[in-house]
């Protein structure tokens, strides 16, 4: 039956496309987001893909196949395919087909149906796993092997659901305070505790492993603290650099109980093992020789934790993958803003760190005010045409360099500092010269992969206090890093097409505060930085928001605002940002 109001267009292929100018564009592309990736995302239909790893994400937060079938019925101009339908049904219902499970001191691999543990058992990838069979519906493993059973398994399209349940960890009391020791009331939000709750299940084997996903500046820490509040055990925390760590070790400090001497610091500059230990990837991932041996990895192993927590864990390294899967009776939260991963390896986190167990929308905390209100543009300049000839008889890679460093972008950070002035204003690049440039031109302060710990901590301690108002950053301010007042992105340069830097950056100006956010994206027109700015911003888009698309004589040669509904611009919904010597 065609329903021409719906904005949809159900494809036997799975792929699903979606007007944007439909009124209810907004309720659809929400719906969606629950069980499908998008794709790609131009002006005006966007694309959506249903894959078995986006079903099985669903599946493990209690959607269901029919729910899912529902969104697409009600918002499909046609009927939905009936392959899609098959496809649907029988991918969600592969999670947890075969399920891990404790049979006294065994680890045993069971399954309602003899046929899916007749295929499990003659999989070579599983069988070197496999101690012996029990029944026809039962394989006992090496209960040792058992992140590497879930890897293989999901690579053979059996989602595991893991009941194994997890070792008790050292006990450590704490609890979260109500007024925090810098003097401020504290409790956590609505959707904090609902995401506590997720994780936990009641502290049943259900519960215990997954990851969750809150958009940067909606309290991912606070998260943390709450599960380690749930939990009362020993906890290492794995974040992404030491400023992070830092950061962590002074919120833990100020919002519970946990002595300033029980949280220690594993980074390159301190290596102390607390009952709450702060580690960074950087250290654990180090080795003296590109083929020696990983010297930190035994953190892991150094006290009996009860959790171990992953920050920004679409950033997990592979060493720290190998590790993970030989300790899967621990406790494991995955905390993000985005589960893409630019190396494809979703399918890891998800069987090794845990699937999905809490998400919400970006546009949902804006409009409970939980995060600012921000306004995305595009600005597009031209290349200078001494440049031209040189741009297209490059390299595909040096194509975009050339067009990243584009000299006529400054014009338009003038315009825009000029616009801007008195607010707090980040200045985000991928190329040092590109930035060393900048820094030359403004005298702001630059901070690189090369600026020292306690130089960085001081530059962002006077931005934070408003001493500085303004900072130069390369990839190194991407993640976690805790910069409340910032309203203002200017990014001049990024990483090719990283979806997940893109809404790492714009979350650095992601705090609630008056007027709102700004984040402006100036690449240039009709190159490869265009081509994958698009890409960059896909990201957003699935969270609702749009770019502004603007001509950069328009920015230049206009003193106003710029508009926050795109009157009278060019708009698309938004598509996903890094450093390179």
């Amino acid at each position: 039956m065609y329903q021409p109001q719906n904005p949809m267009i159900v494809q036997s292929d799975g792929s699903i496309l979606l007007e944007v100018h439909s009124p209810a564009y907004p309720e659809a592309r929400d719906a969606l987001g629950r069980f499908a990736e998008l794709v790609k995302s131009p002006e005006h239909i966007h694309t959506y893909r249903i894959s078995a790893l986006s079903l099985w994400n669903a599946a493990s937060s209690g959607l269901r196949s029919q729910a899912v079938l529902e969104v697409l019925d009600q918002w499909s101009k046609y009927d939905v395919p009936s392959n899609v339908r098959t496809e649907v049904v029988d991918q969600m219902s592969r999670y947890g087909l075969v399920k891990l499970e404790r049979r006294g001191d065994d680890l045993v691999l069971s399954s309602v149906q003899k046929a899916a543990i007749a295929e499990v058992a003659t999989a070579k990838a599983v069988q070197k796993f496999i101690l012996e069979r029990l029944d026809a519906q039962t394989l006992r493993i090496d209960a040792s092997m058992r992140g590497h059973v879930k890897s293989a398994l999901l690579r053979l399209g059996f989602p595991v659901e893991d009941l194994a349940g997890y070792s008790t960890g050292e006990r450590l009391e704490l609890a979260l305070r109500t007024m925090s020791r810098s003097g401020h009331p504290f409790g956590l939000r609505e959707y904090q505790i609902q995401a506590v709750d997720a994780f936990w299940a009641g502290g049943g084997v259900q519960g215990g492993s997954g990851v969750v996903a809150l958009p940067c500046g909606a309290g991912k820490t606070i998260v943390g603290m709450g599960v380690m509040e749930k939990i009362q055990e020993q906890t290492l925390i794995l974040t992404t650099n030491t400023v992070a760590a830092r950061q962590w070790m002074e919120e833990i400090k100020d919002k519970t109980t946990v002595l300033p001497e029980q949280i220690g610091e594993y980074s390159g500059d301190r290596k102390t093992v607390c009952p709450v230990t702060v580690a960074t990837y950087q250290m654990l991932t180090y080795r003296r020789e590109k083929d020696g041996e990983f010297l930190h990895l035994e953190l892991f192993n150094q006290k009996n934790w009860g959790l171990i927590i992953y920050d920004e864990v679409h950033l997990l390294p592979a060493p720290v993958f190998r590790i993970t899967a030989e300790i899967q009776a621990k406790r494991r939260l995955g905390l993000t803003a985005t589960l893409v991963r630019e190396d494809g390896r979703e399918g890891d986190v998800f069987s090794l760190v845990g699937p999905k167990k809490f998400d919400v929308p970006w546009k949902d905390l804006e409009a409970q005010k939980w995060i600012a209100t921000a306004t995305c543009v595009e600005v597009r300049v031209h290349l200078p045409e001494d440049l031209r000839m040189e741009y297209a008889t490059a390299e595909t890679r040096d194509k975009f360099r050339i067009a990243s460093e584009n000299r006529d972008k400054l014009d338009v950070v003038d315009a825009l500092l000029a616009r801007h002035r008195g607010d707090q204003v980040l200045i985000i690049g991928q190329y040092i010269r590109q930035l060393d440039e900048i820094c030359e031109r403004y005298g702001f302060p630059l901070i690189t992969g090369k600026t020292p710990n306690l130089e960085r901590e001081d530059l962002y301690q006077k931005f934070r206090t408003g001493e500085i108002r303004t900072l130069i950053v390369s990839k190194v301010a991407n993640f976690a890093i805790d910069l409340p007042d910032a309203n203002v992105a200017i990014q001049v340069s990024g990483t090719f097409g990283s979806r997940q830097e893109e809404a790492q950056r714009l979350g650095r100006i992601l705090r609630p505060k008056p007027g709102g956010a700004y984040f402006y994206t100036i690449v240039t027109r009709d190159t490869r930085d265009q081509e994958f700015s698009s890409n960059r911003q896909m990201f957003l888009t699935e969270q609702g928001y749009q770019y502004l698309i603007m001509d950069a004589s328009d920015v230049i040669g206009s003193c106003g605002d710029i508009p926050s509904g795109g009157r009278g611009l060019e708009m698309r919904g938004s598509n996903a940002v890094g450093e390179m010597e």
